[in-house]
């Protein structure tokens, strides 16, 4: 299972299976977050799979699935609360991590500036250069 670090308190993957959660277990992670709609690809597993074994793990777990480009601001300050609220590490996840990471850089809008989060997301190995426009609008 491949992870990147966002902050000490998130880190974000590609889609992750129930076979993965023991690791995520293992590396100190409390809370999984799905940002992955059920049925988005075939073959991919359902956030149901990914919630039993996170169940089974003493993992808590949140499904917020997110439309790829069609994310809103209220999305974003969800996500925020419920890593900001999580009682240790967060392991957030869909398709690649970039609409995790968007998450993550839409919420810090006024909290960071817009060159912290975008070095940040480029440090996690996710280029989103292209949200400037959005970072500074506030």
């Amino acid at each position: 299972m491949q992870h990147h670090k966002i902050n000490d308190n998130l880190s974000v993957a590609p889609q992750i299976r129930p076979t993965d959660v023991p690791k995520i277990a293992a590396l100190g992670f409390k809370l999984i977050i799905c940002n992955r709609p059920d049925g988005e690809e075939r073959g991919q597993p359902r956030f149901s799979e990914i919630e039993e074994a996170a169940m089974k793990h003493g993992l808590e777990f949140e499904y917020q699935p997110v439309v790829s480009g069609q994310m809103s601001p209220q999305e974003a300050e969800t996500f925020r609360d419920s890593c900001k609220h999580a009682e240790g590490p967060v392991l957030a996840y869909c398709r690649s991590g970039t609409r995790c990471t968007i998450l993550w850089a839409i919420s810090e809008v006024g909290r960071l500036s817009a060159e912290e989060i975008i070095e940040t997301a480029q440090r996690a190995g996710y280029d989103i250069r292209g949200l400037e426009p959005a970072l500074r609008s506030k």
